[in-house]
């Protein structure tokens, strides 16, 4: 974890949020700019900049991102109606916060990229 992240801050419980799920190696949470009706950020909790920046000790935290992200889904009621996954990684691709985190978007119907 960093000090000035504000995800680690939120791991730390040193900022507010509103969590959904939590265990060992990730938080969910809302976030406070949703893009949808159900917009939660699945963040994990040891301090990962970006998928660049993944490690090869790394590869099982993230496949468990994806692993929570399917469990939300369904506690929230979009898993048969459809979701959306996103990872930003990078400056052009909008990644604003430099820690790993999966955006799990749903609610709406999303329509297509590009």
């Amino acid at each position: 974890m960093t000090d000035d992240c504000i995800f680690c801050k939120i791991i730390r419980d040193e900022t507010p949020s509103d969590k959904v799920y939590e265990d060992e190696t990730v938080v969910a949470f809302e976030d406070i700019h949703p893009a949808a009706p159900t917009h939660i950020l699945i963040v994990p909790k040891n301090h990962i900049a970006s998928i660049n920046a993944m490690e090869p000790d790394d590869e099982k935290t993230v496949g468990h991102l994806f692993t929570v992200a399917r469990k939300l889904a369904k506690q929230l009621g979009v898993s048969e109606s459809g979701y959306r996954l996103i990872i930003n990684t990078g400056p052009d691709s909008g990644q604003v916060v430099y820690h790993l985190h999966l955006h799990l978007l749903g609610g709406r119907e999303m329509g297509h990229l590009g």
